[in-house]
C-alpha cells in the first residue's frame, strides 16, 4: 500500500490505517480476542502499519493491539489517547500533566512496547491551559517514551497553542462526505501548519458502506441509538447520498464505501483516515479504496452529488457535541 507522511513531522504512515476502537468498544459486543488478534494481523499483511487505539476504549482494546501487534512492532506505528478521568469517557476529561504521565505509563505496559509513536489528547480539557498539556507530551518525547503529538477533534485555537509548545503531528477528527466541517478552517489550518490529518468515522460510522438502512437494528449497547444522525427517520433521509454514491461506485467497479474513502485521499496527500471494523471481507473491501483512482472530473461529480444533498441529524447528542471542537 502507499504510504504517507503525517504533514512536515516525517512520521510514515500506510494510506490507510485500522481504526480498532469498534473491536472492544462502542459498536456492540466485543469482538472476540482471538478473532481480534487475526483481523489484526491481517491487516498488516494488507499493507496497514498504522494502527489506532486509546485507553478510553478500555484495557482490552490497547491489549489486544499490543499482543496482536508485537511480532511487527518495529514495522507499524501505534497511536494511542489520554484524556479522560480514569480512561472513562463517561467521567469527562482530564487531561493533568500527572494524569498524561500516568496514562502514558500504563499504555506502554499494555501495548508491550516501549515507545508511542503517536500520542493524542482525546478531546480537549477546557480546565487545563493547552500549554500545560503540550508540555507534558514534550517531557514524555524528551523522555523518549513518545515520539510525537496529536490531537484530536481540537478547534483552532487549541491546536494553535499547542503547537507553539511542542509541534503537533497529527490531528484526529471526523472527516467523510457526510461531515465536512473541517473544510472550513481546520484543513487550511493544518496545511499553514505542517500538520498531518487522521479522519476517523471516514465512513460515516458505516452508514456510507450502504450497509445500514432505515430499519436496521442496532445492538443495544451501540452508541449511535443516541447519535442524531442515526434515527429511522433522519437514516431514511440519508439514504439518497448513498444512492447517488452508488452510481459513482459502478462507474468504477468499486463499493460506495471504497469511493468514500479515496474521495479522502485524493483531498490531500496528508490525509490517512482510519477506517474500523470487525469483519475481514470489510477490511478487504476498505483497503481496497486506496486502489481506487478518481480524477478531477470524478471528484467534480461526487462533490456535485453531496451538494444537492443536506444531511439531516447532528453528528452527536448535544451532552457530546459539547467537547468537539474546544
Amino acid at each position: 500500500m502507499e504510504k504517507r507522511k503525517l504533514g512536515n513531522s516525517g512520521l510514515e504512515v500506510s494510506a490507510l490505517g485500522l481504526g480498532c476502537m469498534g473491536l472492544t468498544f462502542g459498536y456492540g459486543p466485543a469482538t472476540d480476542k482471538s478473532t481480534g488478534i487475526k483481523l489484526i494481523r491481517a491487516a498488516v499483511e494488507m499493507g496497514v502499519t498504522f494502527f489506532d487505539t486509546a485507553e478510553a476504549y478500555g484495557i482490552a482494546n490497547e491489549e489486544l493491539l499490543g499482543e496482536a501487534l508485537a511480532p511487527f512492532r518495529k514495522d507499524v506505528v501505534i497511536a494511542t489517547k489520554f484524556g479522560f478521568k480514569n480512561g472513562d469517557s463517561k467521567q469527562g476529561q482530564d487531561s493533568r500533566p500527572e494524569r498524561i504521565k500516568l496514562v502514558a505509563e500504563e499504555s506502554l505496559r499494555r501495548l508491550k512496547t516501549d515507545v508511542i509513536d503517536l500520542f493524542y489528547q482525546h478531546r480537549v480539557d477546557t480546565e487545563v491551559p493547552m500549554e500545560e498539556v503540550a508540555g507534558a507530551v514534550k517531557d514524555l518525547i524528551q523522555e523518549g517514551k513518545v515520539k510525537h503529538f496529536g490531537m484530536s477533534e481540537a478547534g483552532v485555537q487549541s491546536i494553535r497553542k499547542a503547537h507553539a509548545v511542542q509541534p503537533v503531528t497529527a490531528l484526529q477528527s471526523e472527516y467523510s462526505l457526510w461531515w465536512r466541517e473541517p473544510e472550513t478552517e481546520i484543513l487550511p489550518l493544518l496545511e499553514e501548519l505542517g500538520i498531518g490529518f487522521v479522519p476517523f468515522s471516514p465512513l460515516g460510522k458505516g452508514f456510507l458502506t450502504g450497509a445500514i438502512k432505515a430499519h436496521t437494528q442496532f445492538d443495544a449497547s451501540d452508541f449511535r441509538n443516541i447519535v442524531p444522525r442515526f434515527t429511522e427517520e433522519n437514516r431514511m433521509a440519508n439514504q439518497v447520498l448513498v444512492e447517488l454514491l452508488q452510481e459513482i461506485a459502478t462507474e468504477k467497479e468499486a463499493t460506495t464505501a471504497q469511493i468514500a474513502l479515496a474521495w479522502l485521499l485524493a483531498q490531500k496527500p496528508w490525509i490517512t483516515p482510519i477506517p474500523g471494523t470487525t469483519k475481514l471481507h470489510r477490511l478487504e473491501e476498505n483497503l481496497g479504496g486506496a486502489s481506487v483512482n478518481l480524477n478531477s472530473e470524478d471528484l467534480e461529480k461526487i462533490d456535485a452529488i453531496a451538494s444537492k444533498v443536506e444531511i439531516q441529524g447532528a453528528r452527536y447528542p448535544a451532552h457530546l457535541a459539547k467537547r468537539a471542537g474546544n
